[in-house]
């Protein structure tokens, strides 16, 4: 089966209502690579994408996603996903046809539980560490530069950074609260305290920054929070409930660029969909493994051209999504 007649045949919502998503593959490992075309950007990274498509049972592969947390993409295109399971950081590099894994998180410990994962002003890249309970700033090589947060936090997770100001956000799970760091690593304010009122939180768990809002997924509280860059209230979106939109453990948030925002209700294994004033648009996924399916899925994330990155935990991977509205002309693989 060739990868462009399976993308074309999964989108969402479903025919006939105009398709707002599509299907672009998965992030499994090394086997993202082994059908990799030769040729043109345009086909190295059609090629990346569509070698998974068909394949499986490859659990041989040393190289491959176990349980994905969260991710993000860099400037140059690469996609770096955390792993909890394989202790350690993926490198996807589409362009150069590598993978790299990283583990060590400091030039004396290896990673224990990253989770966060963000990229620096500067590019560097920063990995939330919840069970080593700081921030580790790496550079775009991957080489150990520095600790941050260190002694700060109760349970670091969610990892978010301000372009503009360097400014990094990083959610305390166990605290309650979201902490401040300036780019050197001095902390600046902590946001929040354990409540269930605007601004405090209970168990805020995943991150994410765009256009000068912070998303912060306050997951026992069942809800996303949206505040600016200085932690004030602006709005909330979601609520507890029984009915497919609301939430009961949301997890990673993220928003595109007409404002959407994306969020992972871990509990019935769906990614939500809602338009910037928070009404609920759509839903894509339910229990399973197939395509569209999710098990226990974590983190999203979003890149320069709108593809939707989903850490589909559970069934090891990442899964990955265009959103159409606004698709470039060569970003269809």
């Amino acid at each position: 089966m060739r990868f462009g007649e399976t993308a074309q045949e999964h989108v969402w919502p479903p025919p006939p209502e105009t398709p707002r998503y599509r299907f672009v593959g998965e992030l499994t490992g090394e086997e993202n690579f082994e059908a990799k075309e030769k040729g043109g950007a345009a086909n190295k990274l059609r090629g990346f994408f569509g070698a998974i498509v068909g394949l499986g049972g490859k659990a041989s592969l040393r190289n491959i996603l176990q349980r994905p947390q969260s991710g993000v993409v860099d400037a140059t295109g690469r996609i770096l996903v955390t792993d909890a399971s394989r202790l350690a950081v993926f490198v996807f590099d589409p362009d150069a046809g590598t993978l790299s894994v990283w583990d060590q998180a400091s030039k004396t410990a290896n990673f224990a539980s990253p989770v966060g994962i963000s990229v620096a002003a500067n590019g560097d890249i920063l990995v939330a560490d919840a069970e080593l309970g700081a921030v580790f700033r790496l550079s775009p090589q991957g080489k150990p530069l520095a600790i941050i947060g260190l002694g700060d936090f109760g349970r670091p997770t969610g990892l978010a950074v301000d372009p503009e100001s360097g400014r990094i956000y990083v959610a305390d799970t166990a605290e309650h609260n979201i902490k401040v760091f300036a780019d050197d690593g001095r902390l600046l304010n902590i946001i929040g305290r354990q409540g269930i009122g605007e601004t405090t939180f209970n168990a805020p768990t995943h991150l994410a920054f765009r256009d000068g809002r912070l998303y912060v997924t306050d997951t026992f509280n069942a809800r996303v929070q949206v505040l600016d860059s200085e932690g004030n209230f602006l709005r909330s979106l979601g609520e507890r409930g029984l009915y497919l939109g609301n939430l009961v453990r949301p997890k990673g948030v993220a928003a595109d660029s007409d404002g959407n925002i994306y969020v992972i209700e871990s509990f019935h294994d769906y990614l939500l969909i809602y338009d910037q004033d928070g009404r609920f648009l759509l839903p894509i996924g339910g229990t399973g493994s197939g395509i569209g399916q999710f098990y226990l899925p974590a983190g999203v994330w979003i890149d320069g051209r709108d593809r939707v990155y989903i850490a589909d935990m559970f069934n090891g991977r990442v899964v990955v999504l265009q959103y159409l509205t606004h698709e470039s002309a060569d970003s269809k693989p």
